[in-house]
């Protein structure tokens, strides 16, 4: 079961300061670990100021954190970290044995937690209807997809869907972070966010909508060591479960943090068991960044688990940021990555304050007209349908499920492509969906665009450099061709007032029909419809101050 040796890719972006190396008292370069980071006096004192407002325990969703410790991507790509080892995932659907294939989930999911980059970085906090797409082309010209979409801001929640259509697998998780201070750490808690993975063609629902072998898996919670004082170490710590109810088997791993005087750093232990028992049938050892190893208790034979030291993992393709839409993360972060990537951080900052603001702002538009917001891709679960409750939300498309039919694979992904251009040059797809705002009634003041079928060119600025998302600079044609802003009255023109950038919502309404017993615009819901809609408090969201 060893992996042939092959190069390491740590999937980390640029070099950043402390990133691969401290410096000692002497000038001279000291190396440290790739969980490591060495901050200067000039962060540090970042740090102190930000840490000295806080209090242990406090929430830091709604902290905003200095950019030297940012990864230059967002939340929504980092998830496809769990993905990269498709030689792990793709050969399940295949093992006849449920013990077994069991076994071999738990490798796929242990599988990708030494993808990170180097240091302590955090990913790019999703927006509010920010969405991720990619692919991955697999052998024998198979592909798998993946949607990714910010469905809550406050608190958050990065849903998303996976799926190998050829392979008859299925992945749809959220992620629920939960971010807390705690003194010299800072910890995000993952024991809410929940994956669930179905392997279309094994088990007795195999070929039913819903249906196919589900297994559910939870995720370790992840620590800033040293924050305060010491270099600042990331760990992976507490348990995390890999449960399948119709084998009555589970996988319990534990994530073990060092101990201030014993222990090591990156261990984990674990068993596998019967659940209705208890009985123990494998011990798993070993570091998530090294290698793990499994041992029958049974026959006592220890083997080689998976080897992270030397697995070179496989990151997905994806479309180039010209044809990607405004929301999309790679475009909508652009200035910000590559301010972070020139080692920039003040434009860095003032690229991130951009795209915050702005969200800050449709926020306060969306409370001040009534309007209630919904996910472009996904939807609330159904329980009554057999859909995981902790899920929170799943795909909005229909997906056919019928195992060992290449015709119904196919179909599968017509479907998904019909959700989102995933795919280079498919924005002219037969299978795409129409635009978000579509379905929406024009205002009268705004001239319908023609369709056509050539690919427009990319907005450009003065300067001539691709234009950024959020553009605050004076348009005095923005009024001539506003963008369209959902309300409660319809889709209303998105226009400026003084330095706000926003238009009153009194002016907004004048050009707007009259609006008695007008429905709501699709894609939101008022909050007098909300009440008697199946939509939770959770829906209402408010951003930071």
């Amino acid at each position: 079961m060893r992996l042939t040796s092959r190069r390491r890719n740590t999937d980390s972006a640029v070099p950043v300061t402390g990133s691969k190396s401290g410096e000692g008292s002497d000038g001279s370069r000291t190396p440290v670990s790739e969980e490591e980071t060495v901050v200067d006096d000039s962060e540090k004192n970042v740090l102190m100021s930000i840490i000295s407002q806080l209090r242990p325990g406090a929430d830091l969703s709604r902290i905003t954190l200095p950019t030297f410790i940012l990864e230059p991507r967002s939340m929504l790509e980092r998830i496809t970290n769990f993905m990269q080892h498709p030689e792990n995932l793709t050969p399940l659907t295949e093992i006849s044995n449920p013990e077994e294939r069991f076994l071999a989930v738990v490798k796929f999911y242990l599988s990708g937690w030494h993808i990170k980059p180097a240091g302590v970085k955090k990913p790019l906090n999703p927006i509010l209807g920010e969405f991720f797409t990619c692919y991955w082309n697999l052998d024998s010209s198979h592909q798998a997809f993946y949607i990714a979409e910010q469905t809550s801001h406050h608190p958050p929640k990065s849903s998303y869907f996976y799926m190998a259509p050829q392979h008859h697998i299925r992945i749809d998780g959220t992620l629920k972070p939960q971010s807390r201070f705690l003194g010299n750490s800072a910890a995000s808690m993952m024991n809410e966010s929940v994956v669930v993975m179905r392997l279309l063609n094994q088990g007795k629902t195999a070929g039913k909508p819903g249906g196919g072998e589900k297994y559910i898996l939870t995720q370790p919670n992840m620590y800033v060591r040293g924050i305060l004082f010491g270099k600042m170490k990331y760990e992976l710590g507490d348990h995390a479960y890999v449960r399948c109810p119709e084998q009555d088997l589970v996988c319990d791993i534990d994530f073990k943090v060092k101990g201030f005087f014993t222990g090591t750093y990156n261990a984990i232990g674990g068993t596998i068991k019967r659940e209705s028992t208890g009985e123990v049938l494998y011990e798993i050892s070993g570091s998530w960044n090294g290698e793990m190893f499994v041992r029958n208790c049974l026959t006592n034979k220890k083997e080689l688990l998976f080897d992270a030291t030397h697995a070179q993992n496989t990151p997905p393709s994806v479309k180039p940021i010209s044809e990607q839409e405004e929301r999309e993360s790679q475009r909508l972060w652009q200035h910000v990555v590559k301010a972070l990537n020139d080692r920039d951080q003040e434009r860095a900052t003032d690229e991130k304050f951009k795209i915050e603001n702005r969200q800050r702002e449709e926020a306060r538009m969306r409370e001040a007209d009534d309007v209630e917001w919904h996910p472009r891709f996904f939807r609330r679960v159904d329980p009554m349908k057999g859909e995981e409750e902790g899920l929170d939300y799943i795909l909005s498309a229909h997906m056919s499920e019928f195992p060992d039919d290449i015709a119904t694979a196919e179909e599968q992904i017509k479907q998904i492509l019909a959700v989102a251009p995933i795919l280079h040059h498919d924005h002219n797809s037969i299978y795409e969906i129409p635009g978000y705002h579509a379905k929406c009634s024009t205002p009268a003041n705004v001239t319908p665009t023609p369709a056509t079928t050539e690919k427009p060119e990319p907005a450009r600025s003065e300067t001539g450099t691709t234009a950024d998302l959020i553009d605050f600079t004076p348009d005095t044609n923005l009024r001539d061709t506003p963008a369209l802003v959902p309300t409660s009255a319809g889709v209303a023109p998105a226009g400026k007032l003084g330095q706000s950038g926003l238009e009153s919502m009194a002016d907004v309404e004048k050009a707007l029909p009259a609006t008695s017993g007008a429905a709501p615009v699709a894609g939101t819901t008022s909050k007098a419809a909300k009440r008697e809609s199946y939509a939770s408090s959770d829906d209402d969201f408010v951003d930071a101050q």
